[in-house]
C-alpha cells in the first residue's frame, strides 16, 4: 500500500494526510472531516510510512500488514475494532501477522491499525503498490508516438532587476506658522 503523505498525531484522532510545511509547524487535512489545521513542531507526528509492527524476527513495515489485510479480506474492511473484544482482534490479527510479537504489540496498536484499516478503504485510499507499479508502464507503452521529438531547449537563465534602494526624506514641520504677507510694490 502507498501510504505517502499520511499521518497519525499523537493526541488527535483519525488520519491526516500533509498538506505544507510552515515556520513552526506542519499543516495537515483532517481526511474524515476535511478541515485544515496545523501540528506544532512539538506534536508527536508519525508518517503511516514509517510505522511498522514488531515480530519475533524483524520488523514489518504497515503498509505489507496492510496488503496482508487487503488479500485477507479480499479487499474487503476488515473487522469493526470498536466492536470486537481483545481475543478476537488477536486471533484475527495472529491470521494476518501470525510472527507478531504478543509482548509489545498491545491490543490498542492492533485497534489502531485496524481503524486506519478501514477508515484508508472506506477513503478508497488503499492501493496496492503492485497495481500502482502495473499501471504506470502501461502508461508509457500506450504514448502516442511523433515525428520527431525536439528535446526543449534549455533554460536561461532569468535576470531579475535589482530592487532600488528608497530612502523616505523626513519632512521637517515648523513649529508656529508664519504669516506672510505679499511683498510691497515699489513706486
Amino acid at each position: 500500500m502507498n501510504l505517502k503523505d499520511l499521518l497519525a498525531i499523537s493526541g488527535e484522532s483519525g488520519l491526516f494526510r500533509f498538506v505544507a510545511q510552515g515556520r513552526n509547524a506542519i499543516i495537515v487535512e483532517h481526511l474524515d472531516t476535511g478541515k485544515r489545521q496545523t501540528a506544532s513542531s512539538t506534536a508527536r507526528v508519525s508518517s503511516l510510512e514509517d510505522i511498522s509492527i514488531f515480530t519475533d524476527s524483524e520488523e514489518i513495515k504497515l503498509s505489507l500488514v496492510f496488503d496482508r489485510i487487503w488479500d485477507k479480506e479480499r479487499g474487503g474492511t476488515a473487522p469493526d475494532p470498536k466492536k470486537a473484544s481483545p481475543d478476537i482482534l488477536d486471533s484475527y490479527f495472529s491470521e494476518v501477522v501470525p510472527e507478531y510479537d504478543k509482548e509489545r504489540v498491545y491490543p490498542s496498536d492492533i485497534k489502531k491499525v485496524l481503524m486506519w484499516y478501514n477508515t484508508l478503504h472506506r477513503l478508497n485510499l488503499l492501493v496496492k503498490e503492485e497495481e500502482s507499479a502495473e499501471k504506470d508502464p502501461e502508461q508509457e507503452t500506450h504514448r502516442p508516438e511523433t515525428k520527431a521529438e525536439t528535446p526543449p531547449e534549455p533554460k536561461r537563465p532569468v535576470k531579475v532587476p535589482e530592487k532600488k534602494k528608497t530612502v523616505k526624506k523626513a519632512t521637517v514641520t515648523p513649529a508656529k506658522k508664519r504669516m506672510t504677507t505679499a511683498p510691497r510694490k515699489q513706486g
